[in-house]
């Protein structure tokens, strides 16, 4: 279900995807990816899930190493996880 809310200073971008399992899965080498910015005007609207550490662990190792997890500040003050773009060189 999730709750709608607004991560700040983000936009979506692309990134290219390096394992070819996931390529080979997903049936493209381009994902979408969240982009920081720092620009205030820059939102990115969407929910936050509150879930389990077991689920965290699990979303951590599904994840590729383009991606990394921070803390995202939401336009209703609170803050949650998000996985963004891990550097500049994977850039679509």
């Amino acid at each position: 279900m999730g709750s709608p809310d607004t991560l700040l200073r983000y936009v979506i971008g692309e990134v290219r995807i390096k394992d070819p399992d996931i390529v080979q899965k997903s049936g493209k080498e381009i994902h979408p990816i969240l982009k920081h910015t720092g620009n205030p005007e820059d939102k990115v609207e969407g929910k936050v899930f509150e879930i389990t550490e077991k689920e965290l662990r699990q979303a951590d190792e599904y994840e590729v190493d383009e991606y990394k997890r921070v803390s995202g500040d939401f336009l209703s003050g609170c803050n949650a996880w998000v996985y963004v773009e891990s550097d500049d060189e994977n850039r679509a």
